[in-house]
C-alpha cells in the first residue's frame, strides 16, 4: 500500500474553507478512484490551523491517477490563494511483515 501525508497551514479566517474543500475532496476521491483507500484531514494539536492529509492508495500507480484527477485539480484550485503547503511528511510504500502466524 503507497501512503502519502502532507502539511498545510492555512490562515484563520480560511479555515472553514479548506476543511469544506478537502474534505470533499477526500469523499470524491474515495467514491471516483478506486484505488483510493484512505483520505483523513487531520487538525494538528498545537497549531489549529495547521492540517495534515493523511492517504492511502493500493499503489503508487493508484494516487498518480488521484493526483491527474479533477478532485485533487479542483482542491488546489480553491485553496492556492491562501494555503501554504503541501509539506510533504511521509511519501513511500508500506513495509509488511512477511511472517505469518499459525
Amino acid at each position: 500500500m503507497f501512503h502519502i501525508a502532507v502539511s498545510f497551514d492555512v490562515p484563520a479566517e480560511r479555515r472553514a474553507e479548506f476543511v469544506a474543500a478537502a474534505l470533499e475532496d477526500g469523499r470524491n476521491s474515495a467514491a471516483d478512484e478506486p484505488g483510493t483507500r484512505r483520505f483523513e484531514l487531520i487538525t494538528d494539536a498545537d497549531h489549529p490551523n495547521r492540517f495534515y492529509l493523511n492517504e492511502a492508495y493500493d499503489d503508487e500507480a493508484a494516487f498518480d491517477v488521484h493526483a491527474k484527477g479533477p478532485h485533487f485539480a479542483r482542491f488546489f484550485e480553491i485553496i492556492q490563494d491562501f494555503a501554504e503547503g503541501p509539506t510533504r511528511l511521509i511519501k513511500g510504500t508500506r513495509v509488511e511483515d512477511d511472517i505469518t502466524t499459525a
